[in-house]
């Protein structure tokens, strides 16, 4: 049987703990986080069309995200 297990939790809770201990006993893993940050690097699709949305405000100089400057477009 297989199984789907989603870790959440706030931070210091100890997802990444777990997620290790998943690792240590070869249990694919799958990191959102990571693959959040892949998909908005420089030169990706989804970064020049946040970046025509919302300003080339949003990205620093070398062309990465600026979140800080996203997420005040939000509040």
């Amino acid at each position: 049987m297989t199984y789907i297990v989603a870790l959440t939790g706030g931070i210091g809770s100890g997802k990444s703990t777990v997620a290790n201990a998943f690792a240590n006993l070869g249990v694919p893993l799958v990191d959102a986080d990571i693959i959040a940050r892949q998909v908005v690097e420089p030169g990706t699709r989804a970064l020049m069309e946040i970046a025509s949305r919302y300003g080339e405000t949003i990205l620093h100089t070398d062309g990465t995200l600026n979140r800080a400057a996203l997420r005040e477009k939000f509040q």
